[in-house]
């Protein structure tokens, strides 16, 4: 049985590594005795190499692979000679093209299913209605609403913005014993769906230099094993979101070991990495997957909703069986992440039966525990097209 390892070189002066552009692909080294790149849409480069020493290994990611893994198709396999290259003799590169998720077949009714497409179809046709819809939600106010906790001096300089603060009855809440500073402030927030006891999710803005260690403490206190992370470090040279996590190797955050175990680039619109979290305090450990989406600029919305639909299935694949909170996160913590958490609760409800889906009413339960949860009516419409794409996917997978 074939087993290789999935390889993205991160050192461009190596040999073969092509040429320096922004798409990831390129980054992984070339066929030598290939003129042309095989199809790229939704490709990852496989390889296996015999190398004489462990310069090259140590500058790439690896990630086990067998080849009967359910996860990839068997496109192509080229062998070739690198001669007197001092880091490996001979190498044999093997071509997979990742699978996409499919929906997931569900309990969804399939009444409510035509319901909710022909509601979607009446507001995306019908601009007006959307529009009155989104300027009552413009108006609508959260209550409570206090955020004094937040805009404590002693927590100011927590806050990345001014405008999404966490309110004071549904923060996170830190073991300030533990804390690097003897906080419990993070601008961070639980949003429940049904059972107020059991958060479905923890919604929080890109970590800052300062606060990284409280990020991870936030992680470990609350069982979370799935992140989310929906923004790039940098957009336009503004920084969205600072690195909390180790580019190799592992990295301390306070009494936070966090050491990067993979890092799988599944297209190009999204990558998983696999963490292995450790608490000195205690020497108790837990793997923690994270799962990064690049392709969704601030206050924008993705091209399509078709790589955030399969990235969705993904994150639910990894955490089918948990009982703890997925911790999403974009820069703010409100645009990207509302629409995140209001396309995942809304397809929930409907997986599980659910006989009316009223998204406008949703977004207002979410906005009841975090303010600005999404920011534009171009996230709120972008939201009701993956829905209605996803239901139309499940319906058609449905027996009629």
């Amino acid at each position: 049985m074939l087993k290789a390892d999935l390889l993205m070189a991160e050192d461009n002066t190596s040999t073969d590594v092509a040429s320096e552009s922004s798409d990831l692909f390129h980054y992984i080294e070339k066929p030598k005795n290939s003129s042309v790149w095989p199809n790229k849409d939704r490709l990852g480069e496989v390889k296996n190499v015999e190398n004489n020493n462990n310069h090259l290994m140590r500058r790439n990611r690896h990630l086990s692979l067998e080849e009967d893994d359910e996860r990839f198709v068997h496109v192509n396999t080229w062998h070739t000679d690198y001669g007197g290259n001092p880091c490996s003799k001979t190498e044999t590169i093997y071509l997979f093209a990742f699978r996409s998720e499919e929906p997931v077949v569900t309990n969804m009714d399939i009444s409510t299913g035509h319901i909710v497409l022909s509601y979607m179809e009446d507001h995306l046709k019908n601009k007006d209605r959307l529009d009155q819809e989104w300027e009552a939600l413009c108006v609508y106010e959260a209550e409570p609403n206090s955020t004094s906790i937040a805009s404590d001096p002693a927590n100011v300089r927590k806050n990345k913005y001014s405008d999404v603060l966490p309110y004071d009855h549904s923060r996170v809440i830190l073991n300030s014993s533990t804390n690097v500073s003897g906080s419990d402030y993070i601008n961070a927030s639980t949003i429940t769906d049904h059972d107020p006891r059991n958060p479905a999710y923890i919604c929080t803005q890109g970590p800052l230099p300062h606060t990284v260690a409280d990020f991870w403490q936030m992680v470990w206190e609350q069982g979370s094993v799935v992140i989310v992370n929906l923004t790039k470090l940098m957009e336009n040279g503004q920084s969205m979101c600072h690195r909390y996590w180790p580019e190799e190797g592992s990295d301390l955050y306070h009494i936070y070991e966090v050491h990067l175990v993979s890092e799988h680039i599944w297209c190009d619109e999204y990558l998983v990495r696999c963490f292995y979290l450790k608490n000195l305090q205690t020497n108790e450990t837990r793997t923690v997957s994270q799962f990064h989406f690049l392709a969704w600029s601030d206050l924008s919305v993705p091209t399509s909703p078709k790589a955030l639909l399969d990235f969705r299935r993904k994150v639910n694949k990894s955490y089918r069986g948990q009982n703890c909170p997925i911790v999403v996160q974009c820069s703010d913590g409100s645009g990207r992440t509302g629409c995140y958490c209001l396309l995942d609760m809304v397809l929930n409800r409907m997986s599980k039966g659910a006989k009316e889906i009223d998204i406008a009413a949703t977004l207002e339960h979410i906005r009841d525990q975090r303010m600005n949860m999404v920011k534009t009516k171009e996230q709120f419409e972008f939201v009701l097209v993956a829905v209605a794409e996803e239901v139309h996917a499940i319906l058609k997978a449905l027996p009629q």
